[in-house]
């Protein structure tokens, strides 16, 4: 089988949680043995692994004809496609896209990750699609998140091959109910064109049934997964904070979609019932500085840490110094992070609205706003050496045994429904 997909972000360069994802899935459908994908990015850097999957630079893909050399493609883009390549797509041209503000191969730059003009980028990205449906072979289409879905409708006009769409998140989840009308549109069009929708959670199918009016029989919940940590992660080292000041950690984006001050809230409850606890926050976001100042107004500045946004191996490092990891989001489609942390021993606490909380059993969950419940399971964790240890090694045992292999089995299953092959 061999499926056309198309994705934003990918390891090792990460804006969000949509890279994990992405590797995920397409290392998962790889461990099938028979099934060949084509991942299409919008600005790949060269240094992506091509193990699982043959990735298409959608900027090295032309739009308007160009008289160019060999030497002259191999030069401009050959550290992430051939110029052989190049060629091929050019043959399948189908419009005169001059008008575009196309370089000089013929393409369309991207800024990469999420830019001011994203909608822009966007519509760039689907108009390339048509290029790229109408030169390669494929089953099926595969589109992740609203940001590919006009992409993935394209492609479909083009091939008349079945679409399958991802829903990582909603833009109900990313707004807390003040939705962008323009994004609506366009993952509801998505929705509307689509032959099979996999939602990461019952949490968001649920959204996706009643929020944007789907058909139940083509919705479908496949969680998220982790992969196995590489050796280099395993062998950070934990340190031994007994008797020593305990860390309890956030991490991810300081949006209200992640509940930030609500955690924030809960720190200042722990800290006054023992002050042997530190508080780090990291990650990036608009609600950065404000929440700089409410730990600041609670009197608590001097317990917090914000290191910024991390990355790779930074992440890791993070959650195994960690005592606690802490997810207080408001509406989390599934939420990756626990489990990683639940992969490097450390205990996790996470908000009953996420969507893994419906698959993890091992850690302790609690309503966004409930600080007070929030505040007695941190300090419980911290206090508890017998609960702390508890939680660690089944938490541990039990992320282990969910793997993205078992989540392309899942989605292998759904392309063959989808085609009617079974």
């Amino acid at each position: 089988m061999k499926v056309l997909m198309f994705g934003w972000e990918y390891p090792p360069h990460v804006f969000g949680g949509l890279a994990t994802a992405n590797f995920g899935i397409t290392e998962g459908l790889h461990a099938q043995g028979d099934i060949e994908t084509l991942l299409c990015l919008p600005k790949p850097w060269g240094d992506e692994s091509q193990e699982a999957a043959r990735i298409i630079a959608m900027n090295a893909v032309p739009i308007a004809w160009r008289d160019v050399n060999y030497d002259h493609v191999k030069n401009r883009v050959g550290h992430v496609m051939s110029p052989e390549d190049y060629y091929r797509y050019r043959d399948h041209l189908y419009a005169d896209f001059n008008y575009m503000g196309v370089n000089d191969l013929g393409c369309l730059d991207f800024a990469g990750g999420y830019p001011q003009n994203l909608h822009e980028e966007i519509n760039n990205y689907s108009v390339i699609a048509g290029v790229v449906a109408r030169t390669e072979t494929f089953d099926i289409i595969h589109a992740h998140d609203w940001l590919t879905y006009p992409a993935g409708i394209h492609a479909k006009q083009v091939s008349g091959r079945p679409l399958c769409i991802h829903v990582h998140a909603t833009d109900f989840d990313r707004s807390r109910g003040k939705v962008n009308p323009t994004v609506y549109g366009i993952e509801k069009n998505g929705m509307d064109n689509a032959d099979c929708i996999m939602c990461v959670s019952e949490l968001t199918r649920q959204t996706v049934i009643h929020q944007y009016h789907q058909d139940p029989r083509k919705c479908f919940t496949v969680h998220n997964a982790v992969y196995p940590l590489k050796q280099e992660l395993q062998d950070i080292p934990r340190p031994d904070h007994t008797g020593k000041e305990k860390v309890v950690t956030f991490l991810g984006r300081l949006t209200m979609q992640k509940g930030p001050e609500y955690f924030v809230e809960a720190a200042n409850m722990v800290l006054h019932r023992t002050r042997n606890v530190r508080f780090c926050m990291a990650g990036s976001g608009d609600m950065m500085d404000e929440m700089i100042e409410l730990a600041a107004e609670r009197g608590i500045a001097d317990r917090f840490h914000f290191p910024g946004f991390m990355r790779g191996k930074q992440v890791y490092e993070c959650l195994k110094a960690s005592d606690v990891y802490v997810m207080p989001s408001v509406s989390e489609p599934f939420g990756i992070s626990p489990l990683e942390a639940m992969q490097c021993g450390t205990p996790s606490i996470i908000s009953k609205q996420s969507g893994c909380a419906e698959i993890l059993e091992n850690c302790i969950k609690v309503d966004y706003w409930d600080i007070h419940a929030m505040a007695d399971a941190i300090y419980s964790i911290c206090h508890n050496d017998s609960l702390f240890h508890y939680l660690q090694d089944e938490g541990k045992h039990e992320v282990d045994q969910i793997t993205w292999e078992k989540v392309g089995l899942g989605i292998r299953e759904l392309y063959e429904r989808t085609l009617g092959w079974k």
